[in-house]
Protein backbone atom coordinates (compact mmCIF):
# COMPACT_ATOMS: atom_id res chain seq x y z
CA UNK A 1 0.00 0.00 0.00
CA UNK A 2 1.30 3.42 -0.95
CA UNK A 3 0.97 6.78 0.79
CA UNK A 4 -2.02 8.37 -0.97
CA UNK A 5 -5.42 9.39 0.36
CA UNK A 6 -8.43 11.45 -0.69
CA UNK A 7 -10.93 13.21 1.56
CA UNK A 8 -14.72 12.78 1.44
CA UNK A 9 -16.86 14.39 -1.26
CA UNK A 10 -19.04 16.31 1.19
CA UNK A 11 -19.90 18.98 2.13
CA UNK A 12 -20.00 20.29 -1.41
CA UNK A 13 -17.53 22.89 -2.63
CA UNK A 14 -19.37 26.23 -2.27
CA UNK A 15 -20.22 28.27 -5.32
CA UNK A 16 -20.27 32.05 -5.50
CA UNK A 17 -18.38 34.76 -3.67
CA UNK A 18 -17.81 35.98 -0.13
CA UNK A 19 -20.16 38.92 -0.74
CA UNK A 20 -22.94 36.59 -1.85
CA UNK A 21 -22.39 34.48 1.27
CA UNK A 22 -22.70 37.61 3.43
CA UNK A 23 -26.07 38.34 1.78
CA UNK A 24 -27.23 34.75 2.37
CA UNK A 25 -26.35 34.67 6.06
CA UNK A 26 -27.90 38.11 6.63
CA UNK A 27 -31.13 36.87 5.02
CA UNK A 28 -31.14 33.59 6.96
CA UNK A 29 -29.93 34.80 10.37
CA UNK A 30 -30.15 38.59 10.21
CA UNK A 31 -30.94 39.16 13.88
CA UNK A 32 -28.27 36.75 15.12
CA UNK A 33 -25.12 38.20 16.63
CA UNK A 34 -22.35 38.32 14.05
CA UNK A 35 -19.47 40.22 15.65
CA UNK A 36 -18.62 40.93 19.28
CA UNK A 37 -15.58 42.99 20.33
CA UNK A 38 -16.13 44.25 23.88
CA UNK A 39 -13.03 46.47 23.83
CA UNK A 40 -14.55 48.45 20.93
CA UNK A 41 -18.11 48.31 22.25
CA UNK A 42 -19.06 46.36 19.12
CA UNK A 43 -22.00 43.97 19.18
CA UNK A 44 -23.43 43.74 15.67
CA UNK A 45 -26.04 41.47 14.11
CA UNK A 46 -25.49 39.96 10.68
CA UNK A 47 -27.74 42.62 9.13
CA UNK A 48 -25.75 45.38 10.84
CA UNK A 49 -22.48 43.84 9.72
CA UNK A 50 -23.74 43.60 6.15
CA UNK A 51 -24.96 47.20 6.17
CA UNK A 52 -21.66 48.54 7.52
CA UNK A 53 -19.81 46.44 4.95
CA UNK A 54 -21.93 47.95 2.18
CA UNK A 55 -21.21 51.46 3.47
CA UNK A 56 -17.48 50.74 3.26
CA UNK A 57 -17.94 49.31 -0.24
CA UNK A 58 -19.45 52.65 -1.29
CA UNK A 59 -16.57 54.48 0.38
CA UNK A 60 -13.97 52.41 -1.48
CA UNK A 61 -15.84 52.90 -4.77
CA UNK A 62 -15.93 56.66 -4.19
CA UNK A 63 -12.11 56.60 -4.11
CA UNK A 64 -12.17 55.05 -7.58
CA UNK A 65 -11.04 51.59 -6.46
CA UNK A 66 -12.16 48.93 -8.92
CA UNK A 67 -12.04 45.16 -9.41
CA UNK A 68 -8.50 43.82 -9.09
CA UNK A 69 -7.05 46.83 -7.25
CA UNK A 70 -5.01 45.84 -4.20
CA UNK A 71 -5.97 47.19 -0.78
CA UNK A 72 -3.50 46.55 2.01
CA UNK A 73 -4.35 46.36 5.69
CA UNK A 74 -1.84 46.65 8.50
CA UNK A 75 -3.56 46.54 11.88
CA UNK A 76 -4.19 44.30 14.89
CA UNK A 77 -7.54 42.55 15.33
CA UNK A 78 -10.41 45.05 15.25
CA UNK A 79 -13.85 45.62 13.74
CA UNK A 80 -12.32 47.72 10.95
CA UNK A 81 -10.27 44.69 9.88
CA UNK A 82 -13.38 42.53 9.52
CA UNK A 83 -15.21 45.27 7.60
CA UNK A 84 -12.25 45.75 5.26
CA UNK A 85 -12.03 42.01 4.62
CA UNK A 86 -15.70 41.73 3.69
CA UNK A 87 -15.94 45.02 1.75
CA UNK A 88 -12.92 44.30 -0.45
CA UNK A 89 -14.31 40.86 -1.26
CA UNK A 90 -17.71 42.31 -2.17
CA UNK A 91 -16.19 44.92 -4.49
CA UNK A 92 -13.71 42.52 -6.10
CA UNK A 93 -10.65 44.20 -4.61
CA UNK A 94 -7.64 42.10 -3.59
CA UNK A 95 -7.02 42.34 0.14
CA UNK A 96 -3.32 42.34 1.00
CA UNK A 97 -2.89 41.09 4.57
CA UNK A 98 0.18 42.68 6.15
CA UNK A 99 1.80 41.46 9.35
CA UNK A 100 1.43 44.26 11.93
CA UNK A 101 4.86 43.35 13.29
CA UNK A 102 6.50 44.47 10.04
CA UNK A 103 8.95 47.36 10.21
CA UNK A 104 9.58 49.99 7.54
CA UNK A 105 11.66 47.83 5.19
CA UNK A 106 9.23 44.89 5.35
CA UNK A 107 6.18 47.12 4.96
CA UNK A 108 7.70 48.82 1.92
CA UNK A 109 8.53 45.45 0.37
CA UNK A 110 4.96 44.19 0.83
CA UNK A 111 3.43 47.36 -0.62
CA UNK A 112 5.73 47.28 -3.66
CA UNK A 113 5.44 43.54 -4.33
CA UNK A 114 1.64 43.60 -4.30
CA UNK A 115 1.28 46.99 -5.98
CA UNK A 116 -1.00 48.21 -3.19
CA UNK A 117 -3.23 51.13 -4.27
CA UNK A 118 -4.82 51.92 -0.90
CA UNK A 119 -3.50 51.09 2.58
CA UNK A 120 -5.76 50.74 5.62
CA UNK A 121 -3.62 51.11 8.72
CA UNK A 122 -3.74 51.51 12.46
CA UNK A 123 -1.81 54.47 13.88
CA UNK A 124 0.37 52.24 16.04
CA UNK A 125 0.50 48.82 17.65
CA UNK A 126 2.85 47.78 20.45
CA UNK A 127 6.27 49.16 19.41
CA UNK A 128 5.27 49.75 15.77
CA UNK A 129 4.49 53.37 14.85
CA UNK A 130 2.78 53.03 11.47
CA UNK A 131 2.28 56.78 11.06
CA UNK A 132 6.04 57.30 11.29
CA UNK A 133 6.80 54.34 9.03
CA UNK A 134 4.42 55.60 6.36
CA UNK A 135 5.85 59.11 6.61
CA UNK A 136 9.32 57.62 6.10
CA UNK A 137 8.20 55.53 3.12
CA UNK A 138 6.00 58.25 1.57
CA UNK A 139 7.01 61.74 2.69
CA UNK A 140 4.08 63.23 0.75
CA UNK A 141 1.63 61.39 3.01
CA UNK A 142 2.56 63.67 5.89
CA UNK A 143 1.75 66.86 4.02
CA UNK A 144 -1.29 69.13 4.10
CA UNK A 145 -2.04 68.48 0.44
CA UNK A 146 -5.22 66.61 -0.42
CA UNK A 147 -5.05 62.93 -1.53
CA UNK A 148 -4.44 61.09 -3.84
CA UNK A 149 -0.77 60.57 -3.12
CA UNK A 150 2.11 59.90 -5.46
CA UNK A 151 5.64 58.82 -4.66
CA UNK A 152 8.03 57.28 -7.22
CA UNK A 153 9.26 54.67 -4.72
CA UNK A 154 5.68 53.38 -4.28
CA UNK A 155 4.10 54.38 -7.62
CA UNK A 156 0.90 52.35 -7.14
CA UNK A 157 -0.06 53.71 -3.72
CA UNK A 158 -2.63 56.52 -3.81
CA UNK A 159 -4.47 56.44 -0.49
CA UNK A 160 -3.57 55.94 3.15
CA UNK A 161 -6.68 55.27 5.26
CA UNK A 162 -6.13 55.60 8.99
CA UNK A 163 -8.21 53.74 11.57
CA UNK A 164 -9.18 56.28 14.23
CA UNK A 165 -8.98 59.41 12.10
CA UNK A 166 -6.48 60.98 9.73
CA UNK A 167 -3.35 62.68 11.08
CA UNK A 168 -2.74 64.69 7.90
CA UNK A 169 -4.89 66.07 5.07
CA UNK A 170 -3.18 63.72 2.65
CA UNK A 171 -4.68 60.79 4.55
CA UNK A 172 -8.25 59.58 4.99
CA UNK A 173 -10.03 58.65 8.22
CA UNK A 174 -11.52 55.15 8.08
CA UNK A 175 -14.83 56.29 9.60
CA UNK A 176 -15.27 58.91 6.88
CA UNK A 177 -15.52 56.11 4.30
CA UNK A 178 -18.48 54.69 6.23
CA UNK A 179 -20.28 58.00 5.75
CA UNK A 180 -20.44 57.66 1.98
CA UNK A 181 -23.82 58.38 0.44
CA UNK A 182 -26.55 55.77 0.12
CA UNK A 183 -26.17 55.25 -3.61
CA UNK A 184 -26.56 51.63 -4.75
CA UNK A 185 -23.58 49.38 -4.32
CA UNK A 186 -21.57 49.33 -7.56
CA UNK A 187 -22.50 46.40 -9.77
CA UNK A 188 -19.40 44.33 -10.46
CA UNK A 189 -19.01 41.01 -12.24
CA UNK A 190 -17.06 38.68 -9.97
CA UNK A 191 -15.80 35.15 -10.47
CA UNK A 192 -15.38 32.66 -7.63
CA UNK A 193 -11.93 31.76 -8.96
CA UNK A 194 -10.53 35.28 -9.20
CA UNK A 195 -7.80 36.52 -6.87
CA UNK A 196 -9.27 38.05 -3.72
CA UNK A 197 -6.52 37.91 -1.12
CA UNK A 198 -2.73 38.03 -0.87
CA UNK A 199 -1.44 36.37 2.29
CA UNK A 200 2.24 36.69 3.07
CA UNK A 201 3.77 33.47 4.34
CA UNK A 202 4.74 33.71 7.98
CA UNK A 203 8.48 33.64 7.42
CA UNK A 204 9.51 30.91 9.88
CA UNK A 205 12.02 29.55 7.38
CA UNK A 206 12.74 32.42 4.99
CA UNK A 207 11.56 35.60 3.29
CA UNK A 208 7.76 35.93 3.01
CA UNK A 209 6.05 35.38 -0.34
CA UNK A 210 2.55 36.50 -1.29
CA UNK A 211 0.23 33.50 -1.55
CA UNK A 212 -2.70 34.53 -3.78
CA UNK A 213 -6.09 33.07 -2.87
CA UNK A 214 -9.56 33.12 -4.45
CA UNK A 215 -13.16 33.24 -3.17
CA UNK A 216 -13.41 29.49 -3.84
CA UNK A 217 -10.14 28.73 -2.03
CA UNK A 218 -11.26 30.56 1.10
CA UNK A 219 -14.93 29.55 1.16
CA UNK A 220 -14.11 25.86 0.58
CA UNK A 221 -11.77 25.86 3.55
CA UNK A 222 -14.26 27.74 5.71
CA UNK A 223 -17.19 25.41 4.90
CA UNK A 224 -15.15 22.25 5.45
CA UNK A 225 -13.50 23.49 8.64
CA UNK A 226 -16.84 24.55 10.08
CA UNK A 227 -18.28 21.11 9.28
CA UNK A 228 -15.23 19.51 10.88
CA UNK A 229 -15.94 21.42 14.10
CA UNK A 230 -19.71 20.79 13.85
CA UNK A 231 -20.17 24.55 14.08
CA UNK A 232 -23.63 26.08 13.77
CA UNK A 233 -25.56 29.30 14.27
CA UNK A 234 -25.85 28.68 18.03
CA UNK A 235 -22.07 28.61 18.48
CA UNK A 236 -19.88 31.49 19.63
CA UNK A 237 -16.26 31.29 18.51
CA UNK A 238 -13.50 32.97 20.54
CA UNK A 239 -10.85 34.17 18.05
CA UNK A 240 -7.56 35.27 19.70
CA UNK A 241 -5.47 34.42 16.61
CA UNK A 242 -4.44 37.29 14.29
CA UNK A 243 -6.64 38.36 11.40
CA UNK A 244 -3.70 39.09 9.11
CA UNK A 245 -3.12 35.32 9.03
CA UNK A 246 -5.37 32.67 7.43
CA UNK A 247 -6.09 31.25 10.89
CA UNK A 248 -8.03 34.35 11.92
CA UNK A 249 -9.29 35.51 8.56
CA UNK A 250 -10.50 32.14 7.20
CA UNK A 251 -10.88 29.80 10.17
CA UNK A 252 -12.27 32.67 12.25
CA UNK A 253 -14.24 35.22 10.21
CA UNK A 254 -15.22 33.07 7.23
CA UNK A 255 -15.96 29.95 9.29
CA UNK A 256 -18.55 32.06 11.15
CA UNK A 257 -19.78 33.64 7.90
CA UNK A 258 -20.65 30.23 6.42
CA UNK A 259 -22.07 28.70 9.62
CA UNK A 260 -23.83 31.68 11.20
CA UNK A 261 -21.77 31.33 14.39
CA UNK A 262 -20.81 34.51 16.29
CA UNK A 263 -17.27 35.90 15.98
CA UNK A 264 -15.95 36.94 19.39
CA UNK A 265 -12.61 38.75 19.55
CA UNK A 266 -11.09 39.00 23.05
CA UNK A 267 -8.80 41.89 22.11
CA UNK A 268 -6.37 43.34 19.60
CA UNK A 269 -3.85 40.59 20.18
CA UNK A 270 -3.53 37.39 22.18
CA UNK A 271 -3.67 37.70 25.96
CA UNK A 272 -4.45 34.57 27.96
CA UNK A 273 -6.26 36.53 30.68
CA UNK A 274 -8.47 38.29 28.14
CA UNK A 275 -9.28 34.95 26.53
CA UNK A 276 -10.43 33.49 29.87
CA UNK A 277 -12.57 36.55 30.65
CA UNK A 278 -14.12 36.58 27.17
CA UNK A 279 -15.01 32.88 27.16
CA UNK A 280 -16.72 33.28 30.55
CA UNK A 281 -18.53 36.53 29.74
CA UNK A 282 -19.66 35.61 26.24
CA UNK A 283 -20.29 31.91 26.87
CA UNK A 284 -18.08 30.93 23.95
CA UNK A 285 -18.48 27.39 22.66
CA UNK A 286 -15.36 27.37 20.49
CA UNK A 287 -11.75 28.47 20.83
CA UNK A 288 -8.96 28.70 18.27
CA UNK A 289 -5.23 28.83 18.86
CA UNK A 290 -1.78 27.42 18.35
CA UNK A 291 -0.56 25.07 21.11
CA UNK A 292 1.48 27.81 22.80
CA UNK A 293 -1.73 29.85 23.19
CA UNK A 294 -3.66 26.96 24.73
CA UNK A 295 -0.75 26.31 27.09
CA UNK A 296 -0.68 29.97 28.15
CA UNK A 297 -4.41 29.82 28.93
CA UNK A 298 -4.06 26.56 30.86
CA UNK A 299 -1.16 27.92 32.91
CA UNK A 300 -2.68 31.36 33.58
CA UNK A 301 -3.03 32.21 37.30
CA UNK A 302 -6.77 32.91 36.84
CA UNK A 303 -7.47 29.67 34.96
CA UNK A 304 -9.12 27.90 37.89
CA UNK A 305 -11.50 30.82 38.49
CA UNK A 306 -12.83 31.04 34.93
CA UNK A 307 -16.10 29.41 33.89
CA UNK A 308 -15.27 27.42 30.77
CA UNK A 309 -18.23 25.06 30.88
CA UNK A 310 -19.65 26.50 27.66
CA UNK A 311 -16.64 25.38 25.59
CA UNK A 312 -16.91 22.42 23.26
CA UNK A 313 -14.95 22.76 20.03
CA UNK A 314 -12.29 24.70 18.10
CA UNK A 315 -9.11 24.24 16.14
CA UNK A 316 -5.56 23.83 17.39
CA UNK A 317 -3.03 24.24 14.60
CA UNK A 318 0.53 25.32 13.90
CA UNK A 319 2.24 22.49 15.80
CA UNK A 320 1.42 19.16 17.42
CA UNK A 321 -0.22 19.18 20.85
CA UNK A 322 1.61 16.88 23.28
CA UNK A 323 -0.64 14.26 24.89
CA UNK A 324 -0.49 15.79 28.41
CA UNK A 325 -1.57 19.19 27.04
CA UNK A 326 -4.35 17.66 24.95
CA UNK A 327 -5.64 15.79 27.98
CA UNK A 328 -5.77 19.08 29.92
CA UNK A 329 -7.54 20.81 27.00
CA UNK A 330 -10.20 18.09 26.92
CA UNK A 331 -10.61 17.57 30.66
CA UNK A 332 -9.91 21.01 32.14
CA UNK A 333 -11.19 23.26 29.32
CA UNK A 334 -14.16 21.09 28.29
CA UNK A 335 -12.90 21.02 24.69
CA UNK A 336 -14.28 17.55 24.03
CA UNK A 337 -14.62 18.21 20.29
CA UNK A 338 -11.35 20.11 19.77
CA UNK A 339 -9.90 19.37 16.34
CA UNK A 340 -6.32 19.44 15.10
CA UNK A 341 -5.79 21.19 11.78
CA UNK A 342 -2.77 21.20 9.52
CA UNK A 343 -1.94 23.08 6.38
CA UNK A 344 -0.21 26.17 5.14
CA UNK A 345 -1.08 29.62 3.88
CA UNK A 346 -0.77 28.23 0.36
CA UNK A 347 -3.67 25.79 0.98
CA UNK A 348 -6.06 28.39 2.40
CA UNK A 349 -4.96 27.06 5.04
CA UNK A 350 -6.08 23.54 6.10
CA UNK A 351 -5.61 20.38 4.07
CA UNK A 352 -6.09 17.92 6.96
CA UNK A 353 -8.21 17.94 10.11
CA UNK A 354 -9.06 15.46 12.85
CA UNK A 355 -12.67 14.56 13.56
CA UNK A 356 -14.27 15.90 16.75
CA UNK A 357 -14.54 12.38 18.23
CA UNK A 358 -10.98 11.34 17.31
CA UNK A 359 -9.05 9.39 19.95
CA UNK A 360 -6.15 10.87 21.90
CA UNK A 361 -3.48 9.23 19.72
CA UNK A 362 -4.99 10.69 16.54
CA UNK A 363 -5.21 14.16 18.09
CA UNK A 364 -1.69 14.17 19.53
CA UNK A 365 0.41 12.12 17.12
CA UNK A 366 -1.25 12.96 13.79
CA UNK A 367 -2.83 15.94 12.06
CA UNK A 368 -5.83 13.91 10.97
CA UNK A 369 -7.02 12.92 7.52
CA UNK A 370 -7.61 14.77 4.28
CA UNK A 371 -10.15 17.60 4.16
CA UNK A 372 -13.12 17.16 1.78
CA UNK A 373 -12.08 17.17 -1.89
CA UNK A 374 -8.39 17.28 -0.93
CA UNK A 375 -5.90 14.63 -2.02
CA UNK A 376 -2.75 13.97 -0.06
CA UNK A 377 0.37 11.98 -0.78
CA UNK A 378 3.84 11.35 0.61
CA UNK A 379 6.66 11.16 -1.93
CA UNK A 380 10.39 10.52 -2.18
CA UNK A 381 12.84 13.06 -3.70
CA UNK A 382 12.20 11.60 -7.18
CA UNK A 383 8.45 12.26 -6.85
CA UNK A 384 7.39 8.65 -6.32
CA UNK A 385 4.87 7.58 -3.69
CA UNK A 386 6.47 5.97 -0.65
CA UNK A 387 4.96 2.94 1.14
CA UNK A 388 2.59 3.54 4.07
CA UNK A 389 4.60 4.36 7.17
CA UNK A 390 7.66 5.54 5.23
CA UNK A 391 8.89 9.12 5.49
CA UNK A 392 8.74 11.55 2.57
CA UNK A 393 7.51 14.98 1.55
CA UNK A 394 3.83 15.69 2.15
CA UNK A 395 1.98 17.17 -0.87
CA UNK A 396 -1.67 18.12 -1.26
CA UNK A 397 -4.01 18.91 -4.13
CA UNK A 398 -7.53 20.31 -4.04
CA UNK A 399 -9.83 23.35 -4.04
CA UNK A 400 -7.75 25.14 -1.40
CA UNK A 401 -4.46 25.24 -3.31
CA UNK A 402 -3.52 28.84 -4.01
CA UNK A 403 -3.52 30.46 -7.44
CA UNK A 404 0.20 31.12 -7.01
CA UNK A 405 2.68 33.53 -5.46
CA UNK A 406 1.91 37.10 -6.49
CA UNK A 407 4.36 38.30 -9.19
CA UNK A 408 6.67 35.35 -8.50
CA UNK A 409 6.11 32.78 -11.29
CA UNK A 410 9.36 30.90 -10.64
CA UNK A 411 8.54 30.42 -6.95
CA UNK A 412 5.03 29.31 -7.95
CA UNK A 413 6.37 26.74 -10.42
CA UNK A 414 8.72 25.36 -7.77
CA UNK A 415 5.93 25.00 -5.19
CA UNK A 416 3.03 23.71 -7.35
CA UNK A 417 3.70 20.85 -9.75
CA UNK A 418 0.82 19.18 -11.62
CA UNK A 419 -1.55 20.85 -9.19
CA UNK A 420 0.25 19.40 -6.16
CA UNK A 421 1.34 21.85 -3.48
CA UNK A 422 4.72 20.80 -2.11
CA UNK A 423 4.78 21.56 1.61
CA UNK A 424 8.45 21.08 2.40
CA UNK A 425 7.27 19.04 5.39
CA UNK A 426 8.39 15.50 6.09
CA UNK A 427 5.50 13.19 6.90
CA UNK A 428 4.21 9.64 7.06
CA UNK A 429 0.75 8.29 6.25
CA UNK A 430 -0.89 5.23 7.81
CA UNK A 431 -3.54 2.79 6.59
CA UNK A 432 -6.31 5.02 7.96
CA UNK A 433 -5.03 7.95 5.88
CA UNK A 434 -3.83 9.78 8.98
CA UNK A 435 -0.86 12.08 8.36
CA UNK A 436 2.00 12.44 10.81
CA UNK A 437 4.28 15.47 10.40
CA UNK A 438 7.81 14.60 11.50
CA UNK A 439 9.62 17.81 10.56
CA UNK A 440 10.68 20.17 7.81
CA UNK A 441 12.89 18.88 5.00
CA UNK A 442 15.27 21.73 5.75
CA UNK A 443 15.01 21.01 9.49
CA UNK A 444 15.80 17.30 9.26
CA UNK A 445 18.99 16.60 11.18
CA UNK A 446 21.56 14.35 9.53
CA UNK A 447 23.90 13.22 12.31
CA UNK A 448 26.71 10.93 11.23
CA UNK A 449 24.68 9.81 8.22
CA UNK A 450 21.54 9.05 10.23
CA UNK A 451 18.29 10.99 9.72
CA UNK A 452 16.79 12.45 12.90
CA UNK A 453 13.34 14.03 12.84
CA UNK A 454 12.95 16.93 15.29
CA UNK A 455 9.24 16.27 15.87
CA UNK A 456 10.01 12.79 17.23
CA UNK A 457 12.56 14.12 19.71
CA UNK A 458 10.24 16.98 20.68
CA UNK A 459 7.38 14.56 21.35
CA UNK A 460 9.64 12.50 23.59
CA UNK A 461 11.04 15.43 25.58
CA UNK A 462 7.53 16.86 26.04
CA UNK A 463 6.66 13.84 28.21
CA UNK A 464 9.03 15.11 30.92
CA UNK A 465 6.77 16.64 33.61
CA UNK A 466 8.99 19.71 34.04
CA UNK A 467 9.06 20.62 30.34
CA UNK A 468 6.30 22.98 29.19
CA UNK A 469 7.59 23.51 25.62
CA UNK A 470 10.48 22.22 23.59
CA UNK A 471 11.99 22.95 20.17
CA UNK A 472 14.59 20.68 18.55
CA UNK A 473 16.81 21.55 15.59
CA UNK A 474 20.22 20.77 14.13
CA UNK A 475 23.41 22.78 14.48
CA UNK A 476 26.69 22.23 12.57
CA UNK A 477 29.22 19.75 13.93
CA UNK A 478 32.67 19.15 12.39
CA UNK A 479 32.82 15.47 13.31
CA UNK A 480 29.22 14.37 12.68
CA UNK A 481 27.99 16.99 10.22
CA UNK A 482 25.15 18.02 12.55
CA UNK A 483 24.24 17.51 16.16
CA UNK A 484 20.91 17.72 17.98
CA UNK A 485 20.12 20.89 19.91
CA UNK A 486 17.07 21.42 22.14
CA UNK A 487 15.62 24.57 23.62
CA UNK A 488 13.41 23.96 26.64
CA UNK A 489 10.94 26.18 28.44
CA UNK A 490 10.41 24.58 31.86
CA UNK A 491 7.38 24.54 34.17
CA UNK A 492 9.73 24.69 37.15
CA UNK A 493 13.55 25.04 37.46
CA UNK A 494 15.46 22.26 35.74
CA UNK A 495 18.94 22.09 34.26
CA UNK A 496 20.28 20.46 31.12
CA UNK A 497 22.09 17.66 32.97
CA UNK A 498 18.84 16.50 34.57
CA UNK A 499 17.19 16.27 31.16
CA UNK A 500 20.14 14.37 29.69
CA UNK A 501 20.19 11.90 32.57
CA UNK A 502 16.44 11.36 32.25
CA UNK A 503 16.71 10.77 28.48
CA UNK A 504 19.41 8.09 28.56
CA UNK A 505 18.03 4.65 27.93
CA UNK A 506 14.64 5.98 26.84
CA UNK A 507 15.49 6.95 23.23
CA UNK A 508 18.34 6.05 20.88
CA UNK A 509 21.58 7.71 21.92
CA UNK A 510 21.94 9.64 18.64
CA UNK A 511 18.59 11.37 19.27
CA UNK A 512 19.56 12.66 22.71
CA UNK A 513 20.41 16.36 22.38
CA UNK A 514 24.08 17.23 22.49
CA UNK A 515 23.14 20.77 23.48
CA UNK A 516 20.27 21.88 25.70
CA UNK A 517 19.40 25.48 26.44
CA UNK A 518 16.83 26.31 29.13
CA UNK A 519 14.97 29.53 28.24
CA UNK A 520 12.05 31.63 29.45
CA UNK A 521 10.60 32.06 25.95
CA UNK A 522 11.18 31.14 22.31
CA UNK A 523 11.52 33.55 19.38
CA UNK A 524 8.08 33.48 17.77
CA UNK A 525 6.12 34.86 14.84
CA UNK A 526 3.04 36.96 15.66
CA UNK A 527 0.92 33.86 14.96
CA UNK A 528 2.70 31.94 17.71
CA UNK A 529 4.94 29.79 15.53
CA UNK A 530 8.40 29.00 16.83
CA UNK A 531 11.22 30.42 14.70
CA UNK A 532 13.86 27.71 14.68
CA UNK A 533 16.07 29.62 12.26
CA UNK A 534 16.43 32.36 14.90
CA UNK A 535 17.38 29.78 17.54
CA UNK A 536 19.92 28.25 15.17
CA UNK A 537 21.47 31.66 14.56
CA UNK A 538 21.79 32.20 18.31
CA UNK A 539 23.43 28.81 18.80
CA UNK A 540 25.87 29.50 15.98
CA UNK A 541 26.68 32.90 17.45
CA UNK A 542 25.23 34.86 14.52
CA UNK A 543 23.00 36.92 16.81
CA UNK A 544 22.78 37.42 20.55
CA UNK A 545 19.88 36.59 22.89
Amino acid sequence: MMSYSMGPLEPSVPEGTIGEQLDRIAAENGAGEALVIASQDVRWTWVELRDRTDALVRGFAKLGLTVGDRVGICAPNCAEWVLTQLATARLGLVLVSINPAYRTHELGHALRLAGVRALVTAKQFKTSDYVSMIAELIPASNSDEVAPLFDPTLPDLRYVIEIGGATARARIGFDSLLLADDNPIPTVKLDADQAINIQFTSGTTGAPKGATLSHRNLLHNAVCSAAGMRLGADDRLCIPVPLYHCFGMVLGVLVCLVSGATMVFPGQTFDAGDVLKTISAERCTGLHGVPTMFLAVLDHPEFGKADLTSLRTGIAAGALCPAPMMRRMIDDMNLSDITIGYGMTETSPLSTQTLPDADLVTRTETVGTMMPYFEGRVIDPAGNLVPLGATGEYCSRGPGVMLGYWSQPEATAAAIRDGWMHSGDLATMDEQGRVRIVGRIKDMIIRGGENIYPAEVEAFLATHPAIAEVAVFGVPCERLGEQVCAWIRPRWPIDANEVLAWSRGKISHQKIPSRIRVVDAFPMTVTGKIQKFAMRDIEQGNISM
